[in-house]
């Protein structure tokens, strides 16, 4: 993998230097992760793995080495398969070592709360996982998935996530890492809640038909900043940060 911004010109970069580059900076930020095609796919036949690469999934597992709490919407939960978040012994020590705990908690954001308690991310998870719904979700699913989870209660009939946040926030999650998908994208956009994006555009061109990385209600037009930019056989792995 080769550093090309803001490296004068490209160079390889080791995974020491890797970390530093990905570290999650002071303070509360939520960063999103995606990967999408040159023309814009967010998934091939229904699944974001087929976009990917050995570098985007090294920087995937790197990124949740970093956050207090790992954020996802429960579509993609399911869509993707996810299974209990666990991380191998030396990225677990490196958190130690930084005054974390072995394992990020997951917070599943569901407005429906179509989720199976039994479901593997949610049993087998190594920390009791943080539901985020709203006070018109089923009073029985409630019940059920408080069994697993702490389900928070935000929002009228749609999901505050501004509050969410904040509640999350005073838990001392104040590092969150969302991995989607694009609905929950779009509304983390709409409310203003992102800090940084690390985007990594595949050598692909998928066509017609598949969804954008982003969905949902209407935002107003936010300027980023480059932070770095690093390249690995064709593929472009971003990382932008909120202007200041």
């Amino acid at each position: 993998m080769h550093r090309i911004w803001p490296a004068g010109d490209p160079r390889q970069v080791d995974d020491t230097e890797l970390t530093a580059l990905y570290r999650s900076p002071a303070g509360s930020c939520v960063r999103v992760n995606f990967v999408t095609s040159v023309d814009g796919a967010v998934e091939v036949q229904g699944y974001s793995a087929g976009l990917g690469n050995p570098a985007d999934h090294k920087v995937f597992g790197l990124l949740r080495m970093f956050p207090h709490a790992l954020m996802v919407g429960a579509g993609t939960l399911r869509q993707e398969g996810y299974h209990a978040v666990r991380l191998d012994e030396p990225r677990r020590a490196w958190r130690q070592e930084h005054g974390l705990r072995p394992y990020p908690r997951l917070v599943v954001v569901s407005a429906r709360l179509a989720l199976d308690p039994a479901h593997p991310a949610l049993a087998e998870a190594p920390v009791r996982p943080v539901i985020l719904t709203h006070a018109m979700a089923p009073p029985d699913r409630v019940k059920a998935l408080s069994e697993v989870a702490d389900v928070l209660v935000h929002g009228v009939d749609e999901v505050d996530l501004a509050r969410g946040l904040a509640q999350l926030r005073s838990r001392g999650m104040t590092q969150i890492l969302c991995e989607g998908g694009p609905h929950l994208f779009g509304s983390l956009t709409a409310a203003d809640l992102v800090d940084e994006v690390c985007l990594t555009v595949s050598p692909m061109l998928t066509g017609a038909g598949a969804g954008r990385i982003t969905a949902g209600p209407a935002s107003t037009l936010r300027g980023l900043r480059l932070a770095h930019a690093l390249f690995d056989d064709g593929a472009l792995l971003l990382r932008y940060a909120r202007k200041a």
